[in-house]
């Protein structure tokens, strides 16, 4: 197939960039040192390629994308990196002989493990992003309380959110420093063999997790280019261009794509149209200027800015040489 043959808007992966972002982190984070977050590509078969390069142990962000995960025969190590306040579907998925863990940060979370009959738990410490997880001072006495329970404590996670795009790298490990020493403290008191944490922006400069909990180096997206990531953009949108307005006087010409609101996830800005200027974003448009302008019926291939929730708008993926489409992809972990 042809990537003219598919139907705007469609998700892209560039197979050689793809390959190449998963040897380079294989090769600086190998075997258990990573443990990949699904949520930044929610592919099965996406997960398969992060497998054979030796990464085998998954972080889930959702229930959904656990169940998948294990229903797909990669449950050997799956870790729920959120609360919940019902495990019952967990246990179900422990119960067909998948290893799941689950973060708790709280009586009540702790509680839902044990109801919904999953046994291991990693306690959940805030190092600085105001979200979820215990303050490191009382993960000690949270890890006691689930032990008394019956619960399996496998060690501590801390996720340094707010850090990953800061733009001064050197600022960023410095804090980044001050984010795993609260953890370290953590986990002293908590005890286990695992302390995760850290993710895409953090990879190198993390070097006190026993594993990271990388995603978005698989695909990419123009705020962690920017951020000075060494990891190639593999992801694009294509799109197709179904209006133009020529230059007239004073005002410029502009073209319209058929790729907006509903398929680039937006928090981090606009998309980009290499070689363009995006002016603004509708439902269903993009609204562009561009050196070379296009001319109605052209495809364009756009950068989004965030990944993640540009991956979840999506039911599929296709893998690409070029212009050759080599495989189809469902994206099959979406939903909760």
């Amino acid at each position: 197939m042809h990537v003219d043959d598919l139907t705007t808007p469609a998700l892209l992966v560039d197979a050689a960039a793809l390959e190449a972002n998963l040897a380079d982190m294989a090769a600086l984070l190998p075997g258990p040192r990573l443990r990949p977050h699904v949520k930044a590509h929610k592919t099965t078969e996406l997960a398969r390629r992060q497998a054979a390069h030796g990464h085998t142990g998954f972080t889930c962000a959702t229930v959904r994308e656990v169940e998948g995960m294990a229903a797909a025969g990669l449950g050997a190590d799956l870790l729920l990196a959120n609360e919940v306040l019902d495990a019952r579907r967990l246990g179900a998925v422990v119960g067909s002989g998948a290893r799941v863990t689950v973060a708790i940060d709280s009586e009540q979370t702790l509680r839902a493990a044990v109801d919904g009959g999953v046994r291991e738990v990693l306690v959940d410490v805030n190092v600085g992003l105001p979200r979820c997880g215990i303050a490191p001072a009382r993960a000690g006495a949270l890890a006691d309380a689930a032990r008394a329970a019956g619960l399996v404590v496998r060690g501590v996670m801390g996720y340094e959110g707010h850090l990953q795009m800061l733009d001064d790298a050197a600022e960023r490990a410095r804090l980044t420093t001050e984010c795993t020493d609260r953890l370290l403290a953590a986990h002293a008191d908590v005890g286990g063999e695992v302390v995760s944490g850290g993710g895409t922006g953090t990879h190198a400069m993390n070097t006190a997790c026993t594993e990271i909990q990388a995603g978005s180096y698989a695909l990419m997206d123009t705020a962690y280019t920017a951020a000075g990531l060494p990891f190639r953009q593999a992801l694009t949108v294509l799109s197709t261009v179904v209006s133009t307005t020529a230059p007239d006087g004073d005002m410029p010409g502009w073209a319209v794509a058929d790729a907006g609101l509903k398929a680039f996830g937006m928090d981090h800005g606009n998309p980009t149209v290499p070689g363009g200027n995006v002016w603004f974003c509708s439902d269903e448009h993009l609204v562009f200027a561009a050196d070379a302008p296009p001319r109605t019926g052209d495809r364009v291939r756009i950068v989004p800015a965030h990944v993640d929730p540009t991956v979840a708008l999506h039911e599929r993926m296709h893998l690409v040489d070029g212009d050759e489409v080599l495989e189809t992809w469902a994206v099959d972990l979406r939903g909760w």
